[in-house]
């Protein structure tokens, strides 16, 4: 194929490209001018917000903890000759109730040795008495002008009546050991208590110190719990012989669900929590065994975890929401007048349930509860039942116009 072929063939598939893009413009379909669209607002729904005086309820997590926790111990030395049955592990005993009886046997002999002891110095004591008879009766025959105060009394034998008196209060104060260590032979329940452990039985020889075993008192028990630092300030304790704010306890691993005991705030402990940095309370629990109680309620056990709900000091001027409304930044979606309108609100404390706002939010208002995709202040809303509200939206057409002119 010659240079000149080539030449026009190329020429002719460009002039057929030509026609072809002539043909498509040319037959390209005209766009129609159309009304501009129309947008619905969106559907929402929305709750009153709540203004007034509330009392918030607080949520706190703890563990169960005794009063009063003793180990046992003995104070003298002997065997165990009689153990009380109530003195094992569950068992109730009252206080003052014999739980052990230590041999009293040696003690009874050290107690009459003493009191004999104190016997012979106490007749001593009337002998020189009589011998001081004597020796005045003995110096006002002979005259005792002469004789210094210090050679009076050896005339007189006041150093032997004063070693005689030692003797005397030595006498007793050995009676008063004696008669206390025969008491400690009987060791009792220092109140009224749970038993937690028994280590010794009839037989057993105990030692000064021996750890007898574990008692608990079941008047009450401490449930300690830790909160933030900040919600401190809404908390009530026992004062001027009031008692502290109720707490509602509740232990959702093992009670029934319905089941619940009730205490009363303490006590707040004077130092935070080493790892959590949270500030300690303590809640006092009457008749934690729950032996006086009706029939079904639940006992504490103690080292046991509790959900505890607190209620708080009433809080006055204060606007309610749910939680869930409170959107991010401290934020709340109310329906001004059918258009959105994101508030800022100074939120005072939040609990378990609402979140409680000192500004920004009125009574009045409604809190817009629809999760919304499109958050834009302004934007239309709509509610069930009210007359939609629609915004024109233009066409393109109309907006290129609209750029245009200005």
């Amino acid at each position: 194929m010659n240079q000149r072929k080539l030449i026009f063939i190329c020429l002719a598939i460009l002039g057929g490209a030509a026609l072809v893009t002539l043909l498509i413009y040319s037959t390209e379909p005209t766009a129609q001018r159309e009304a501009a669209t129309r947008q619905t607002a969106m559907l929402v729904e929305t709750v009153p917000a709540e203004a007034g005086t509330f009392t918030p309820v607080l949520s706190a997590t703890g563990s169960v903890r005794a009063v009063e926790d003793v180990q046992l111990s003995s104070m003298v030395a002997g065997p165990v000759v009689r153990r009380d049955p109530s003195f094992a592990p569950g068992g109730f005993v009252s206080e003052g109730e014999i739980l052990l009886q230590i041999n009293r046997a040696d003690f009874q002999n050290v107690l009459e040795l003493r009191r004999s002891e104190l016997m012979q110095a106490q007749t001593d004591l009337n002998v020189e008495m009589g011998r001081q008879k004597v020796a005045e009766q003995d110096l006002a025959l002979v005259g005792g002008d002469s004789l210094s105060p210090e050679e009076r009394e050896l005339v007189l034998r006041k150093p032997q009546l004063q070693a005689i008196q030692a003797r005397i209060k030595a006498a007793e104060a050995a009676v008063s050991q004696a008669q206390l260590n025969l008491d400690r032979a009987t060791v009792r329940a220092p109140f009224d208590a749970h038993i937690l452990t028994q280590n010794v039985t009839v037989g057993s020889q105990v030692s000064p110190g021996d750890n007898i075993g574990r008692l608990v008192g079941t008047h009450a028990y401490w449930v300690e719990l830790t909160v933030p630092v900040t919600h401190l300030r809404w908390l009530e304790f026992p004062r001027d012989g009031q008692e502290g704010a109720r707490v509602i306890i509740r232990n959702r691993s093992v009670w029934d669900p319905e089941a619940v005991r009730e205490g009363r705030l303490f006590r707040q402990v004077g130092a935070l929590d080493a790892q959590t940095r949270l500030a300690r309370v303590l809640v006092e629990v009457r008749d934690p065994l729950a032996r006086n109680a009706p029939p079904g309620t639940p006992p504490l056990m103690i080292g046991s975890f509790v959900d505890c709900q607190i209620e708080g000091r009433p809080m006055e001027e204060m606007v309610r929401i749910s939680r869930d409304y409170l959107r991010s930044n401290n934020t709340v979606w109310v329906n001004e007048d059918g258009k959105l309108s994101v508030r800022d609100v100074t939120v005072v404390l939040t609990d378990m349930n609402y979140a409680y706002i000192s500004g920004g939010l009125g009574g009045d208002d409604q809190v817009v509860t629809t999760n919304l995709s499109t958050v834009t202040d302004g934007i239309a809303l709509r509610t069930e039942g009210s007359t939609p509200e629609t915004a024109a939206v233009p066409t393109a057409e109309e907006a290129a116009t609209t750029a245009q002119t200005d």
